[in-house]
Order: C-alpha cells, then sequence, then structure tokens
C-alpha cells in the first residue's frame, strides 16, 4: 500500500506560497469533502496558503458490510472503545509524509505545513503529525478519537512535542462518542501538548461556531 500516491484535490495559492495545509476527509466521503470551507475559513494569509485535500485508499469496511469506500483505515466494530485497523493507520499515516515532504521540497518550512483531519483523517492527521520527525505548524483533529494513544506515548517525535493542536467535537455525535474525543485531548494534555479543546451542540459535523474557532487557530499560526 505504501508504494501507492494519493491521489488529491488542490486548491493552489493566488500569491506567493508560504504555507501548506493538508486536510483529511472521513470515512466514505472523499477530497471535495471539505473543499468548499475554505473561504468559510476567512484566513488571513489565505492567497498564500496550498491546499491539499488528500483521498482515501478504496478498501473494504468492516463495520459497512465489507464495502469497498474511501477509507483511512478499517473499523472493526462500532463500540465506544472501536476496535480498529491499528496497521491501517501507520499505513495511511506513511502515506501522508510524502504529502509533506512534496510541500518541503517546494522550499514550505515544515513550520508553515498545517495536518488537519475530520473524524478517520483526524486520526490519522494526529498519528502521522504527532510522530513526524519534524516541527509542524500544528494539528487540527475534529470530531475524532486517538485509538494509537499507547503507542504514541513511546513513538511521538519530540520535534512536534510544541506543535499546537486544536481539537473540537460535537457533544451528541452518534459516531464518534465525545467521550472518546475528550479522553484523547485529556491524554495528550497529560502528555504535556497545547490543546485547545471545543464542544458543541452538534451531531458529526461542523457548525458556524466551530468554523469560526477554526479561523482563529489557523489565523494565529498563519499570519
Amino acid at each position: 500500500m505504501n508504494s501507492m500516491q494519493l491521489s488529491a484535490i488542490e486548491i493552489q495559492p493566488e500569491a506567493e506560497h508560504k504555507y501548506s495545509v493538508i486536510w483529511l476527509h472521513g470515512l466514505g466521503a472523499d477530497g471535495h469533502d471539505f473543499e468548499g470551507l475554505v473561504p468559510e475559513l476567512n484566513l488571513t494569509a489565505k492567497a498564500n496558503i496550498h491546499f491539499i485535500f488528500p483521498n482515501a485508499p478504496i478498501q473494504p469496511v468492516t463495520i459497512n458490510g465489507g464495502m469497498s469506500m474511501r477509507s483511512w483505515y478499517d473499523i472493526l466494530e462500532m463500540s465506544l472503545e472501536r476496535r480498529v485497523d491499528i496497521d491501517g493507520i501507520y499505513q495511511s499515516a506513511d502515506l501522508i509524509e510524502p504529502l509533506i515532504q512534496r510541500e518541503i521540497d517546494l522550499g514550505i518550512p515544515s513550520t508553515n505545513i498545517l495536518l488537519a483531519g475530520f473524524s478517520q483523517g483526524g486520526v490519522i492527521a494526529l498519528h502521522a503529525g504527532l510522530r513526524y520527525p519534524q516541527p509542524l505548524a500544528g494539528i487540527v483533529a475534529l470530531s475524532t478519537y486517538l485509538p494509537t494513544i499507547e503507542q504514541l506515548t513511546t513513538e511521538r517525535s519530540a520535534a512536534n512535542h510544541a506543535a499546537p493542536i486544536f481539537m473540537a467535537h460535537g457533544i451528541i455525535d452518534p459516531v464518534v462518542a465525545v467521550e472518546s474525543g475528550k479522553a484523547a485531548c485529556d491524554t495528550l494534555k497529560s502528555m504535556d501538548y497545547e490543546v485547545e479543546w471545543h464542544d458543541y451542540v452538534m451531531e458529526h459535523n461542523l457548525c458556524g461556531e466551530e468554523i469560526e474557532h477554526i479561523s482563529a487557530f489557523m489565523n494565529s499560526i498563519f499570519k
């Protein structure tokens, strides 16, 4: 799987390319899922940002009767503890690294590259970002959780210990329980990560207030 290259939807910067955002969609969606969000974020540096929305590989998903769809890893059951395919998380994280490297090769410092993800995509953003050997701009993890927290206690990279993390969740999320997201946030805080947490009265989606908070977070990084 790691020899494959991810296809992606891209929004090129309108002015000088200074920053890059790699945004990962959720289960069964694709790179177009968050493309329409860009204008709503009201980013001060929007003209200087290269947005990359990769498409997850198409693979069978156990909880959906083994049906093939875009998925960053297999989900084996829908319980709160959610047994997942840990190897699949590692494989997908490995597919994100070349996307980061491509931006670095274009002359963008790693500290100007932000990873973002929703649901499954948030798992990969956290897992790839916290293990990445060079310092990143930050991580945005929405309506997500962290099944590899145990592995991260030993595998995390010191380079991203100070990377700011934004986590947000709907308190009535029927897909990823808010408790799972909050547990991941609390554990990261206990590992001395700088995590900004928000929750909203919403399900497994985004809301206007959340978009404003994401905007403020990203504007504090990309000036």
